[in-house]
């Protein structure tokens, strides 16, 4: 049995398949019949494969720049320390905790946003002290900063 096959781009991410603009080979019949009228892909001509090849080549460069800019940004967060003001009680205790949304709130202070979502520190605070947040700037950049709990 002869099992015919066919080149389609995708336009969408398909589960199992590829991600959007990947140049991909299936069955005749699933693209014919289930991948191309659903708009999740279109026939790889060769004007469609240089269009898409053209893209990718566009959305490496893009990636590219923007893990240069994370490196850059890595850099100088390295140089950063921030102090969080806590309620200390008796025996050094702190009330409540110190999170990514307060190393967060500390650095915006200092005109740097970055996502509370991206810190974490490192430990568990458990009073006064000097502490390392590490920040997930981009999928392959990560930096550390100093966080100065003190009590305040």
């Amino acid at each position: 049995m002869n099992k015919r096959s066919m080149k389609v781009i995708l336009e969408q991410d398909v589960k199992k398949l590829g991600k959007k603009g990947d140049i991909v080979e299936v069955a005749e019949g699933y693209g014919r019949n289930f991948l191309l009228p659903k708009g999740l892909a279109k026939p790889a001509s060769a004007a469609n494969v240089n269009v898409a090849q053209a893209q990718a080549a566009a959305k490496a460069r893009r990636e590219a720049m923007a893990a240069d800019e994370a490196r850059l940004m890595a850099a100088q967060l390295e140089k950063v320390t921030v102090s969080i003001p806590v309620k200390v009680g008796d025996g050094g205790k702190l009330y409540g905790s110190v999170t990514g949304k307060d190393v967060a709130e500390a650095l915006k202070k200092q005109n740097i946003d970055i996502d509370r979502r991206k810190i974490a520190i490192k430990g568990e605070v458990l009073g006064v002290g000097t502490y390392e947040a590490v920040i997930k700037i981009h999928p392959q950049v990560v930096s550390t900063i100093q966080v100065q709990v003190v009590a305040g």
